[in-house]
């Protein structure tokens, strides 16, 4: 099955919603949802896809992952990855962090819950590392966090 990565749009809202809901009520049950489906759905519409930065990862014409990146002066930052739940273990999360890795300028930093196992191997499999570690007083769920960076890039030896 092909996996397609486009820019989203407007239209896209509803696929992203589905994606980010459906994968952090999977992954995440320890940090249940802060915001209704309605409010998340306003703000990937008036917030995150507006400001540029969001990839859509596609299958069979369906929306299956999503990223959402930006850039800051000192960093280049992963401010959401996330993969439909019924699709995970395919290389889309692999093939999304990829094209974000060839996007964004080093350092490349995200952050995570301490408590996600799973997003944490799989950044460390790729090369981040955590860089410091948080009370989760800085997020909304409340959930301790781990900053991860990716620095410069090196040669293969």
């Amino acid at each position: 099955m092909l996996t397609v990565l486009r820019e989203a749009t407007l239209q896209d809202a509803p696929d992203i919603v589905r994606v980010l809901r459906g994968s952090r009520l999977r992954f995440m049950p320890y940090a249940p949802p802060v915001h209704s489906e309605s409010e998340d759905l306003h703000r990937v519409r008036h917030s995150l896809i507006p400001t540029g930065g969001v990839t859509v990862a596609c299958s069979d014409g369906q929306v299956v992952g999503m990223l959402a990146v930006h850039h800051a002066e000192d960093a280049g930052w992963i401010d959401q990855l996330y993969v439909d739940p019924r699709h995970c273990g395919r290389g889309i999360g692999t093939q999304l962090l990829a094209f974000a890795l060839s996007s964004l300028r080093r350092p490349v930093r995200l952050y995570t819950f301490q408590e996600n196992a799973c997003a944490r191997a799989f950044y460390e499999a790729h090369g981040f590392g955590p860089i410091a570690f948080g009370d989760g007083s800085r997020n909304e769920e409340q959930c301790p966090d781990v900053l991860y960076e990716l620095g410069e890039r090196r040669d293969a030896v």
